[in-house]
């Protein structure tokens, strides 16, 4: 037997959280993924914004012990500079996210995007194909699969 699960939004409780630090592009992951939402008709969403991506899996943490969302969707960007901090940031982010993930009941799904600069991040935030849209997906299709 082949377990899977759809992309229907109906009666799916979402939470959102988006990083304010490199607006430009999260902002346009938001709108992608609203979009896909709202295409799937996904009635109940929420969205919390937090100052940076650092501050993502605390505030994840704090939604998945709540146990009322289906699915909980993260959105990022973590833009690469002249120093270190580019990977400190991008690897702990992803380990708090992968560490809700696994202790709670509640799917997480990693939309954070790591670029070499804001052009890259541009082309997927955006310009060129929109990841907040794809990320949406995961999001229903774990929260789906999570339901079965």
């Amino acid at each position: 037997m082949i377990y899977e699960g759809g992309y229907s939004g109906k009666g799916l409780k979402i939470g959102i959280v988006v990083s304010r630090f490199n607006d430009l592009l999260t902002e346009e992951l938001l709108k992608g993924a609203l979009d896909c939402f709202r295409r799937h008709e996904v009635e109940e969403l929420e969205v919390f914004r937090v100052p940076g991506a650092f501050e993502i899996p605390f505030v994840v943490k704090e939604l998945a012990k709540k146990g009322k969302y289906d699915a909980i969707l993260t959105l990022g960007a973590v833009v690469k500079g002249e120093t270190y901090h580019f990977d400190l940031v991008a690897s702990e982010v992803a380990k708090g996210i992968a560490q809700v993930n696994l202790n709670y009941e509640t799917p997480v799904v990693f939309g954070v995007i790591t670029v070499e600069d804001e052009l890259q991040g541009l082309n997927r935030a955006g310009v060129k194909s929109n990841r907040g849209f794809e990320y949406a997906m995961a999001t229903l299709e774990m929260a789906n699969l999570r339901k079965n």
